[in-house]
């Protein structure tokens, strides 16, 4: 009898590499008609409603248990609502394709953390980690580097911290025993992020908006809110339990390539030489991550 994975999970992977991969320069535009908080915000609304629609279709809507709740609030507060603040609010200042890099960098953090919490880390961890960390150098230019320009400083800083708090969010889910499917609990926190976002909105940009006329905020706020929120996640999901970690792990790798090769075409972003080999150094450096922590 063969154990072969399923032909439609390879095909459900190389969707959500296609889907995450053009969320980066597709949020870009978006960012022209809107603040990043408002959004973010706008965004987690609207992936929470098309969540909560896609389980109503499964008749799968539920409140979580009273065990799941810790997860449900770290993921929401963590690995949705500042990972959306913190890299929109980079994404403003940096390209999108380099952005996504720096954001991708959560699985290097997490080597780190699970020191903290004593767990057992291979030395081939740190190595990927120090490769890593080279990269994001390389990314920065140093000889190019303009460090009076607070904006650009900023930027770089927001994108690390988003993929640093994705990664306190992994620390969580790896050590958290679920009651409840992955999959039932995105809506609530989706919700979560959203509810979060709305209550610092006000005080964090308050005068932020939304241009509603604008064709870029829509372009932006449907591809994310829809198709690259929920709908990609559902297809993780399903990738999760079809094929071994290692497999899709290191398949969204292409995550950030992607976004490079689709950010040169829709926002005209150009591959520079720091952005090559940064880029091929932080992926290196988190497949060896991967590969030690299987």
């Amino acid at each position: 009898m063969s154990t072969r994975p399923p032909r439609a999970a390879y095909i459900q992977l190389g969707l959500n590499i296609v889907l995450f991969g053009l969320s980066w320069p597709i949020i870009k535009i978006g960012l022209q008609a809107a603040s990043p908080l408002w959004f973010a915000a706008a965004r987690a609304t609207l992936s929470a409603t098309v969540a909560f629609a896609l389980l109503a279709c499964l008749r799968r809507v539920k409140w979580p248990p009273r065990a799941d709740w810790p997860i449900v609030l770290s993921v929401g507060a963590l690995q949705l609502a500042c990972f959306f603040a913190f890299s929109n609010l980079g994404m403003q200042r940096l390209p999108p394709g380099r952005s996504s890099v720096l954001a991708y960098t959560a699985s290097l953090w997490v080597v780190p953390l699970s020191l903290l919490i004593g767990e057992k880390v291979g030395w081939r961890a740190f190595g990927g980690v120090l490769l890593g960390i080279a990269g994001i150098v390389v990314l920065a230019d140093p000889p190019r580097f303009d460090w009076h320009d607070k904006g650009v400083i900023w930027g770089h800083v927001w994108l690390l911290l988003s993929g640093l708090t994705w990664a306190i969010a992994i620390v969580h889910i790896r050590r958290h025993r679920w009651r409840t499917a992955p999959l039932d609990a995105l809506p609530w926190q989706m919700t979560v992020a959203a509810v979060l976002l709305w209550i610092v909105v006000p005080f964090l940009e308050p005068d932020g908006h939304l241009d509603v006329d604008a064709k870029e905020l829509w372009i932006g706020l449907i591809y994310i809110g829809t198709f690259a929120g929920p709908i990609a996640t559902w297809a993780a999901v399903s990738v999760n339990r079809a094929l071994p970690p290692v497999v899709g792990s290191m398949a969204m790798l292409g995550v950030p390539l992607l976004s490079i090769a689709s950010s040169v075409f829709l926002v005209s972003e150009p591959i520079t030489l720091p952005l090559a080999i940064g880029t091929v150094l932080v992926i290196v450096g988190i497949a060896i991550v991967i590969l030690e922590r299987r």
